[in-house]
């Protein structure tokens, strides 16, 4: 089984993370972990101002933030080689086009849990992953 964790390093992926600590089942069964954050792209000008390089490593650097503590805590879960990626755009939709394209089997992914007319008014990732995806999504919250 291929399981993509969607992550941004808030309380809600601690979490999904403390929900998989309980769950070792999927760490066994899975063929392949790829954990993946989105960070949302610099304003035009800012991007502009700093220039492609800097802007680039900026968002690497972000990135690496979210992911290293998760790829960290697989590891010590005995999960030997995950695989991390992250890309800049919208994080709902992104997350849905990852998953399809990298034909993973599962996405799990923590959420706050709002109510229905909260995310009407608001929309959320996950609610936006739904919407966008074919692959089975497991939300912890």
């Amino acid at each position: 089984m291929k399981i993509l964790l969607a992550v941004d390093g808030s309380s809600y992926t601690k979490k999904m993370l403390a929900y998989l600590a309980a769950h070792p089942e999927f760490l066994v069964d899975a063929t392949s972990i790829t954990a993946f954050t989105v960070q949302p792209a610099l304003p035009p000008r800012a991007r502009a101002a700093l220039g492609k390089t800097q802007a680039d490593a900026f968002h690497a650097e972000e990135a690496a933030k979210v992911l290293d503590p998760v790829i960290r805590f697989l590891k010590r879960k005995g999960f030997n080689k995950p695989a991390a990626g992250w890309k800049v755009g919208q994080a709902g939709e992104t997350i849905a086009k990852f998953a399809e394209t990298g034909k993973f089997d599962l996405i799990i992914m923590g959420s706050h849990g709002n109510s229905a007319l909260r995310n009407l008014v608001m929309g959320s990732v996950a609610t936006k992953v739904l919407a966008n995806c074919k692959v089975p999504v497991l939300l912890v919250r």
